[in-house]
């Protein structure tokens, strides 16, 4: 084959135009596909990214609506708590009532039993009043306001009792004011 005559299969030609498509097609698709996969790596991420957000949101939120009721709670124990340190005053009231000595015994009968239903009501909301005379002297249950010489009774013992201590719900609402007998 001369370089005069023309090539009737078009090898030479076809060779060519292969290389040259052959050329062009891969490397555009290449391009092409190497755009889509950091797309794709892209959306990816961002979908990874946004998916971490979301849980963590989700988080917060439930921490916050936890954090809520647990305020709320707290809130209206406060309240409850507040409520019964005026009730013990009232308390306090009924007690110094029931130690005058009335003429009219149907009056204190029925002061008695109206104190007496005043108290299991309390009980039932959580009002425990503290048992202190006869007792070891608890500094986190008594407030000592004197000390009395009591040779007959143990070190530390508590032999009268001023104003009762009462707990709610397990605290301390308010220490039992106390005389404390020692040893001398």
């Amino acid at each position: 084959m001369n370089a005069s005559q023309p090539d009737t299969d078009g090898t030479a030609e076809n060779l060519a135009s292969q290389t040259d498509n052959g050329d062009t097609e891969p490397q555009a698709e290449p391009s092409a596909l190497e755009a889509l996969a950091s797309e794709r790596d892209q959306l990816a991420t961002e979908r990874n990214d946004l998916k971490d957000l979301l849980q963590r949101n989700r988080a917060e939120f439930d921490n916050f609506r936890r954090r809520v009721e647990r305020e709320k709670l707290e809130l209206a124990e406060y309240g409850a708590t507040e409520l019964m340190r005026s009730v013990v005053s009232l308390l306090d009231d009924f007690d110094r009532a029931l130690a005058v000595e009335s003429t009219d015994k149907v009056y204190s009968k029925g002061i008695e039993l109206i104190h007496t239903r005043f108290i299991e009501t309390l009980k039932k909301q959580g009002l425990e009043p503290i048992d202190s005379k006869g007792r070891k002297f608890d500094p986190n249950l008594h407030e000592a306001v004197d000390r009395v010489a009591m040779p007959e009774i143990e070190e530390e013992t508590v032999a009268e009792e001023f104003q009762k201590g009462y707990n709610y719900r397990g605290r301390l609402l308010r220490p039992a004011m106390v005389r404390v007998g020692v040893k001398e």
